[in-house]
């Protein structure tokens, strides 16, 4: 009777200890992953990777290169400028009255004109790199497109002659003189000049991200 009681109080005194090391255990573990994580989301670990496989990583910062890089960009829209214009179009004839054969209506065009750079034009001559210095020769701004909304235009009046039809081809003529005079309004109020400095902007970003610590640009 004695020795059963033995027996039984070993295993009970074994229970707490089994339960402990199972603690212990689960805490190492997470600590473990916790710590190759943090490696991992740092950095450290690829470095050394790198140390222990002779693996090194460069970029390359060539002229050639970085022409490349910049003529991924492609065409920079860099500014979208809106703007709605009235304009008036209309038929007459020299002979006849235009209450009998006059065709006249009003147009309320709403435009957008987009300005950029068109980095594709990027000559290897307009990049140089001086170790970590670059200097960039951005091509010149130009708009990009110019669109009438038609969704968002309207005719306002139309007014046609007794003798006539209404002139489908007047609407059109309306709409390319709105789509004009949107793009000149767009210029004259600077559109190039907000385009470049955008580009440049985006551009020279671009060049402080591969890693130059000087940017002229130009």
């Amino acid at each position: 009777m004695r020795a059963y009681d033995r027996s039984s109080q070993m295993q009970i005194d074994r229970r707490p200890v089994s339960l402990i090391t199972l603690a212990v255990g689960i805490v190492l573990g997470f600590l473990l992953l916790s710590a190759f994580a943090h490696v991992a989301r740092t950095g450290l670990w690829n470095r050394v990777a790198g140390y222990m496989t002779g693996r090194s990583t460069s970029i390359d910062v060539s002229s050639p290169a970085v022409v490349e890089r910049i003529r991924q960009l492609s065409r920079l829209e860099t500014v979208v400028y809106s703007l709605d214009k009235i304009v008036e179009g209309e038929r007459q004839s020299a002979w006849v009255p235009d209450f009998l054969v006059g065709d006249k209506l009003l147009l309320i065009a709403h435009g957008e004109v987009i300005a950029g750079v068109d980095l594709g034009q990027l000559k290897a001559g307009d990049v140089s790199v001086k170790g970590d210095a670059v200097r960039v020769r951005l091509p010149a701004p130009q708009v990009l497109s110019t669109r009438i909304d038609n969704a968002r235009s309207r005719i306002y009046s139309r007014t046609t002659g007794l003798l006539v039809d209404a002139d489908m081809n007047l609407e059109s003529e309306a709409r390319l003189a709105a789509e004009q005079q949107i793009a000149q309004a767009a210029l004259d109020d600077g559109i190039l000049d907000k385009a470049r400095q955008n580009a440049r902007t985006s551009v020279t970003a671009l060049l402080y991200g591969l890693g130059f610590h000087t940017v002229d640009m130009q």
